[in-house]
């Protein structure tokens, strides 16, 4: 433990997010720390109320009376010091209320200097509202209209090796003062601007910019072409965010006084315990926070962080944008029976404008969470094409090896056969009514590949415990092991094409009763073993000269796997992975997918189908010929 931590007994957080605010309490209970109850109440920084102190402390009255104790005073001030069953010991928050931290980026070349400003915002945890670049193929006038149109929290410019030419740097600056840039909350204060730029151009920044807003100074994102530095300006950003930004929002500064270690934007926060746990376990995470408007994707790799926002792929505001990303084909290749396409464009219209409602029938689950994998799938996507690392790499022509070139897009840092853990998170994926679809939805999302462990956050305790971490690390650990991640179980899952049918290889399963299984995996199959949480079996893959599960092609492995709610996955559906393309087949296969890992009801699903029969060769949006064309999404 760090210093100080046997003296914690108890701990208060709060996540103060767009809609709620979450309270949890944690204890020392025995040897151990537990989360003990939660409350949730709707967040009130905007109108009628305008004081998100509302919202927290109606959220902590909550848990109070859940567990028949006093937290608050009379005056509604936290009791502390601890004494006997009234009060904590330590409080922290994180919050995303009003949007969370919302940023403009700007740097000079789009693949360089402006990706690598992107990529420290995110990871700071900001919604980025835009890249501005010299080579954006914008106007200046189209650029200054553009800024000005924002109403950002912060602004990061980036952009010019260290020692280099500094003519770029001054005319975005200049662009950036004629677009006289103001701030989202309130008007007594000067927009802050965080320059991470050639140190050669600080000087001439601060002069052409400072009388107009609050410069602050920080080492250079790319002191060289081949060098990518991003700490110290997400140690500016997070920062300000506490010091200027969260002062002005309604409430805040009442807050800012009852915490004892800084508010964090609640992404940033999940992105540190993401980072934590990958050091703990020693190991390649990928996390995902599916939320209403937006979708969250965070990934540890060999120790480099990278957080993603796809800020339009979202269950409820912004549903629709899923819909026409993916394209019905997309959606509907997840769905085990035939549908009425302008039915469908009418429900999905309907989530839109009532974000709140929930699935009524196993339909509409169904449906629901095919557009789920839809909106998963592209974001992580997303994250994919900017989880990438800046290096130099040799260039080889025959016998002569050139001389090292920058690679202007980076590496990408992700190999899926090397992921340890996938976590989801998010309503849809937290709160599914069967963990076996929140199991389905994460391996056709992510299609990971070789042995992955699979969980999901039980109930949104991320952000409470990464702000947590900054201080106890251990402690935010020992919860995040024992009550926040809901173990699935894992997934094997070898890469490689074949024909339906074709073997794949052999698996030997060695069960902790003794129990020895051996099957012969054929290509297209989904396959479950049962496993509980806490226990453990040793497995052998032997794959097939064009097949791989992590030591290259042919060769086999042998791992130790963890169980969980729904087990051992055996995954020889193919990476890459392909549906196949007539209605019927498609269908068969999704079914026997779904009756093997008992992911819905079978009975409805054989009623569902029976109504809405698909023959081979028709049309599967409710056999018709050629479908409906959607009546909300005409283009």
């Amino acid at each position: 433990m760090t210093s100080g931590d046997n003296q914690i007994h108890s701990i208060l957080a709060t996540d103060v997010g767009s809609t709620t605010t979450k309270a949890i309490l944690i204890e020392k209970r025995g040897h151990e720390y537990r989360l003990i109850t939660r409350g949730e109440m709707p967040t009130t920084v905007e109108t009628p109320w305008e004081n998100v102190m509302i919202g927290v402390r109606k959220s902590i009255r909550r848990v109070e009376e859940i567990l028949q104790r006093r937290i608050l005073d009379e005056s509604g001030r936290i009791i502390r010091p601890k004494a006997g069953d009234t009060g904590v010991d330590y409080y922290v928050s994180t919050s995303s209320a009003g949007g969370g931290l919302q940023m403009m980026v700007a740097g000079l070349v789009r693949e360089i200097s402006a990706s690598s400003a992107n990529r420290a915002a995110l990871g700071a945890g900001a919604v980025v509202l835009d890249v501005i670049a010299v080579d954006d193929g914008r106007s200046t006038s189209e650029q200054i209209t553009r800024i000005t149109e924002l109403r950002p929290d912060i602004i990061l410019l980036s952009g010019g090796v260290d020692g280099g030419s500094v003519t770029y740097i001054a005319a975005m600056t200049e662009t950036i003062v004629q677009a006289n840039p103001q701030p989202r909350f309130g008007g007594t204060y000067r927009l802050p601007l965080v320059f991470a730029g050639n140190r050669d151009a600080q000087d001439m920044v601060l002069a052409i910019v400072g009388a107009e807003l609050d410069v602050h100074i920080c080492e250079n994102l790319r002191p060289r072409h081949d060098v990518e530095n991003l700490g110290p300006a997400r140690e500016a950003i997070h920062d300000l965010f506490m010091n200027h930004v969260m002062a002005q929002a309604p409430g805040y500064g009442q807050l800012m006084k009852w915490v004892d270690v800084d508010i964090m934007p609640t992404p940033g926060a999940v992105g540190r315990i993401i980072s934590v746990m990958a050091e703990q376990y020693d190991a390649n995470i990928i996390g995902v926070d599916i939320g209403g408007a937006t979708t969250d994707v965070f990934s540890s790799f060999n120790g480099i962080f990278t957080r993603t926002v796809s800020a339009n792929l979202g269950m409820s505001y912004s549903i629709t944008n899923v819909l026409e990303e993916a394209g019905f084909d997309n959606i509907l290749r997840w769905v085990p029976f035939g549908v009425d396409e302008a039915s469908i464009s009418d429900w999905i219209a309907n989530k839109m404008v009532r974000p709140t409602t929930i699935p009524q029938t196993l339909k509409q689950l169904i449906l629901e969470q095919a557009m789920a994998r839809e909106a998963l799938r592209l974001s992580f996507a997303h994250h994919r094409s900017l989880a990438r690392k800046v290096e130099k790499e040799v260039i080889t022509a025959g016998w002569r090896t050139q001389q090292k070139m920058f690679k202007s897009g980076g590496v990408e840092i992700i190999e899926m056969l090397g992921l340890d853990i996938l976590v989801g998170s998010g309503g849809i994926l937290s709160h599914a009514p069967r963990r076996e679809q929140a199991a389905i939805m994460l391996l056709d999302a992510f299609l990971p590949e070789g042995i992955t462990q699979l969980a999901v956050d039980s109930i949104f305790m991320m952000p409470h415990l990464g702000v947590l971490s900054t201080t106890h690390p251990e402690i935010a650990s020992e919860v995040f092991d024992k009550d926040c991640l809901v173990r699935l179980g894992t997934s094997i899952a070898p890469v490689g094409k074949a024909k339906d049918g074709q073997p794949v290889g052999a698996m030997k399963v060695e069960f902790p009763d003794g129990q020895v299984v051996s099957h012969n995996i054929v290509y297209g199959e989904l396959k479950r073993y049962q496993l509980g949480v806490g226990e453990k079996a040793k497995v052998t893959i032997t794959p097939k000269p064009q097949f791989e599960v992590g030591e290259g092609k042919g060769k086999p492995v042998t791992a130790e796997v963890q169980g969980g709610l729904v087990g051992l996955i055996l995954d020889a559906r193919g990476r890459p992975f392909e549906m196949p393309a007539d209605a019927a087949s498609r269908i068969k296969k999704l079914t026997e997918w779904i009756e093997t890992l008992n992911v819905y009801p079978m009975e409805y699903v054989n009623r569902y189908q029976a109504e809405h029969r698909v023959q081979e060769g028709d049309d599967e949006r409710g056999g018709r010929q050629g479908g409906l064309r959607s009546r909300f999404f005409k283009r």
